[in-house]
């Protein structure tokens, strides 16, 4: 329950209280946290009640509150729902909410490092498939631990940046006789994933267990990884992704706090073999999500996560099993979150069968891939408290013409 008067089908409730980096005409940048249609301004309600670490909430990223641990997010977090829930409040946090109308949302935290994974069975199977039609549909490996690849943090943009189409080389017709040809790409495409962000480092050459991963992980935010799959398909043969991925990774702008999904944890799927011990998980982070990606205003497909074979448990004790460390702000993402065909594709190489099987929309025209002017929203809800489905935002791009070589 909540004094707020909370409009039917608005973003967030009074349970979920993710924070951004939102900014007003004629303000500094600072942190918000969202609720209803409005933005809780935390720097002068947290000033104003007495809080201690006011100052956290003044600066221009979420980092430093990042950076602050476990104790104090739980701390803050107790003091958000208590604030919002109790009517002897509302003298106290009222004359702090800005309209989410009159804000600019920015990207919430500076990026450290970005890792991208590979956790859906369903996609891995069905790009081994698509790209190794004489191999097999799981690389050797898979099953043993969370592959992944370490991508680029200075491309990470937030949602509502436009996406401009990469170039790169590609092989035009087929690979016995085909030709490579520099240009733009033309089988651009987007990746449904769930990125985890660390909030508490840790030390070089000292991994972090399972158990640790609520103790070193703030939140959530979704991620559209496009992803030019001409240029992937060309290049990556040994050493994996690079320029199709590198060019532009989106998150939505509000960090979900993991308490808030407290009540979306599931099992995740057997894992057969059994992980090596580093990787078993007594207590595992599957969660029920649900996606929807709508392109051009047509819902085309609704991923489901609650089957991803690894969990963002696991893959944070696998990035740091060989000594890595993480640093504040570092975001590792799940990798392209796919159900079994059909509805459930987290990207259009799966749910065109790359480019066989169009998709019709609304309008009346027909994709296999991303054209000039497309714009994709991926949007989530997770299982709440009391049975509910809690928001947990979107993240949009539109993508822009390429850009000429010459300039």
């Amino acid at each position: 329950m909540t004094w707020l008067d909370l409009p039917d089908g608005a973003a967030f409730d009074a349970w979920t209280l993710p924070y951004g980096i939102f900014s007003t005409p004629g303000e500094e940048p600072r942190v918000g946290v969202a609720v209803g249609d409005h933005v809780l301004d935390l720097a002068p309600l947290a000033a104003t009640g007495g809080l201690d670490g006011a100052h956290l909430f003044a600066q221009p990223t979420l980092n430093p509150f990042l950076a602050a641990g476990r104790r104090a997010w739980d701390a803050v977090r107790g003091w958000l729902l208590e604030l919002v829930t109790g009517e002897p409040h509302r003298d106290l946090v009222e004359p702090h909410l800005v309209p989410v109308r009159d804000v600019k949302l920015r990207r919430p935290f500076d990026v450290g490092d970005y890792v991208d994974f590979y956790a859906s069975q369903t996609h891995a199977e069905n790009v081994g498939q698509l790209f190794r039609p004489n191999s097999p549909g799981l690389p050797a490996a898979w099953r043993h631990l969370p592959i992944g690849y370490h991508g680029r943090a200075g491309t990470v943009v937030v949602s509502g940046t436009p996406v401009t189409r990469p170039s790169g080389l590609r092989r035009i017709g087929p690979p016995a006789d085909g030709r490579v040809e520099h240009g733009p790409s033309l089988r651009l495409d987007i990746e449904v994933e769930a990125g985890f962000v660390v909030g508490t480092p840790s030390r070089l050459g000292a991994p972090v267990p399972v158990a640790d991963f609520t103790e070193h992980v703030f939140g959530m935010v979704l991620v559209n990884d496009w992803s030019a799959r001409d240029i992937q398909a060309f290049e990556y043969v040994p050493l994996g992704p690079f320029l199709g991925k590198s060019f532009a990774t989106s998150i939505s702008p509000w960090v979900v706090p993991l308490d808030a999904l407290s009540h979306a944890r599931v099992d995740p799927p057997p894992r057969d073999p059994e992980p090596a011990a580093y990787l078993r998980d007594a207590d595992p982070w599957g969660l029920d999500l649900e996606f929807t990606v709508t392109w051009n205003d047509t819902v085309v497909s609704r991923p489901p996560f609650a089957g991803m074979y690894w969990t963002p448990a696991q893959q944070l004790a696998h990035l740091t099993a060989n000594g890595a460390s993480v640093r504040t702000g570092d975001l590792f993402a799940s990798g392209t979150v796919s159900g079994p065909r059909p509805g459930g594709s987290g990207c259009f190489l799966e749910l065109t069968w790359n480019g066989a099987e169009p998709v019709a929309l609304a309008d009346g025209s027909s994709r296999s891939f991303l054209e000039d002017g497309d714009t994709v929203t991926i949007s989530a809800t997770a299982a709440g408290p009391d049975d509910t489905r809690i928001h947990l935002g979107a993240v949009t791009g539109q993508i822009t013409p390429p850009r000429s070589h010459d300039h």
